[in-house]
């Protein structure tokens, strides 16, 4: 029987994911991933070159098409999630110009501070594009290649995202969709458009919107697969490439975070916790990351720094494995028998504590023991998750569901800590790879839209994204309540440190 096969390729920092998902099977039929490393410096700089990408994905997509429940000829269609931020530099000829530096690129930071000086200081760039000019976001690199290698400057022609240079490899399109285009620093989320207050702080000349790719709506293709591409894979030339997205815009799809109510909290090396919203959500503060979705919406999202960062330092420091924390953390009760963790190992994005480091709090002779400190580092990175939360809700975000992804999310305690310190029901997703399952959905809304069949996202997100509904966890009233008491002396513990935490 005739198939429709639809693939998404995921291009993160440390590799590149590729799923295959059958529509007629309404589930993922072949899987493949390929990593890589980084390129660095001791000033902080983290690149690779868009090469390293291309030759994964390709090693991905020749595994995917390889797979015995796989044939080219039904392929339909491409969707890409990139990580976001980076700065891919062309020339005229579309060629690459340097390796791209990317969203954990540090040696930008100065030229972050002269941008937001030059368009009139943070209030002021908050009103003109809805964020921030976070360190680690594109604006930055850009001017930074302006100042450190200005002959490279002088050749740049196009600047793409990383998902948008695969996009270009793919198709020769030279495009950009609204989502992904939030996490530049130069992009009004509002109004949808290139920011000229911004990009006139980053090259007062006016030349550097002529280096910006024109936008493609969520739902529209990036362009056809191209003739070499084609060939090379066996793939029909009819075979379209979704617009794309970035990697959190993508993950909110394969999570079916596609509509109000539902937020997704990612329990990573770092975490993120986001939510579907029809309306552009600003926070004044500059907290949140006031970006599109790849749906059509909004996707209001904040990232915190240290999550699994602290469960695995502490790991380490007892040379224990992943089962024997959780043990431990298990036989203590709720408040770590007094020890309270403000888990700065990295500094802190959000709270906004670059320069933050991490303290233990409550330590007496009789609660320093092992046991208590694994649940502290649960706890701790679980609180700074609520700071999130709370940032979510009170720019109206309210949720009735939280579905988590990423390592720490395989914990049962961890997934009973988030229900009870967030108050709210949580639930994991049967596949595990949301960005790659995101891209191939969209993929997929992107050909039924073009073949005019009206189906809506949140539709096909309700058949083809399964929970794993014997992960599911309720809140319990009585320990949410001893949580709440908690979380509050977790706050108090950050204002009274915050002086010593580079806070001004």
């Amino acid at each position: 029987m005739y198939d429709r096969l639809y693939i998404g390729l995921d291009s993160g920092t440390q590799g590149t994911k590729g799923v295959v998902i059958s529509e007629h099977a309404k589930g993922i039929v072949a899987e493949s991933y390929h990593g890589y490393g980084l390129i660095e410096n001791d000033r902080g700089g983290r690149e690779q070159h868009p090469d390293t990408w291309t030759t994964a994905c390709a090693r991905v997509l020749e595994d995917l098409l390889a797979a015995p429940a796989v044939s080219a000829a039904e392929v339909r269609a491409i969707g890409v999630s990139g990580q976001q931020h980076g700065m891919v530099a062309l020339d005229s000829a579309g060629t690459v110009i340097r390796p791209a530096k990317l969203w954990c690129d540090t040696e930008t930071a100065d030229q972050c501070r002269r941008i937001t000086e030059r368009a009139g200081g943070e209030q002021a760039v908050v009103a003109h594009i809805g964020n921030q000019v976070a360190a680690g976001f594109t604006a930055s690199k850009i001017l930074w290649l302006k100042e450190n290698e200005p002959d490279s400057y002088e050749r740049l022609a196009t600047v793409l995202l990383p998902h948008d240079y695969l996009n270009y490899w793919l198709t020769g399109n030279r495009v950009c969709e609204f989502g992904d285009a939030s996490g530049t620093a130069y992009f009004d989320v509002v109004n949808r458009t290139w920011s000229m207050p911004l990009l006139d702080a980053i090259d007062a000349s006016g030349t550097l919107k002529s280096c910006l790719p024109p936008f493609v709506a969520a739902d529209e293709p990036a362009g056809r697969i191209r003739a070499a591409i084609g060939e090379r894979f066996g793939l029909s030339p009819e075979v379209i490439v979704s617009s794309g997205g970035g990697d959190n815009m993508m993950a909110a799809i394969g999570t079916g975070n596609v509509s109000e109510g539902v937020v997704t909290a990612s329990l990573g090396t770092s975490g993120t916790i986001y939510a579907f919203a029809d309306r552009p959500v600003v926070d004044a503060s500059g907290e949140l990351a006031a970006f599109c979705s790849s749906t059509g919406g909004w996707l209001p999202l904040v990232c915190t720094m240290n999550v699994t960062v602290a469960t695995e330092l502490i790991r380490s420091l007892f040379d224990i494995g992943i089962d024997r924390l959780n043990e431990l953390a298990g036989s203590v009760p709720a408040g770590a028998g007094g020890l309270l963790l403000l888990p700065y190992f990295n500094g802190e994005r959000t709270p906004p504590l670059p320069s933050a480091t991490a303290h233990l709090s409550g330590m007496t002779g009789r609660n320093l023991k092992p046991a208590n400190i694994c649940r502290a580092a649960m706890e701790g990175a679980t609180f700074g998750l609520r700071y999130g939360l709370d940032v979510l809700k009170r720019n109206g975000i309210q949720p009735r569901e939280i579905r988590l992804t990423g390592g720490g999310s395989k914990s049962a305690l961890w997934r009973r800590l988030v229900a009870d310190i967030f108050a709210c029901p949580v639930v994991c997703l049967k596949e595990e790879e949301a960005g790659a399952v995101g891209a191939a959905l969209q993929a997929m809304w992107c050909v039924a839209t073009q073949e005019g069949g009206g189906v809506a996202l949140p539709e096909l997100t309700s058949s083809f994204v399964q929970l794993d509904e014997t992960s599911r966890c309720f809140p319990e009233p009585s320990a949410s309540a001893h949580y709440e008491e908690l979380y509050r002396n977790y706050l108090t513990l950050n204002d009274a440190l915050a002086p010593l935490n580079g806070a001004g």
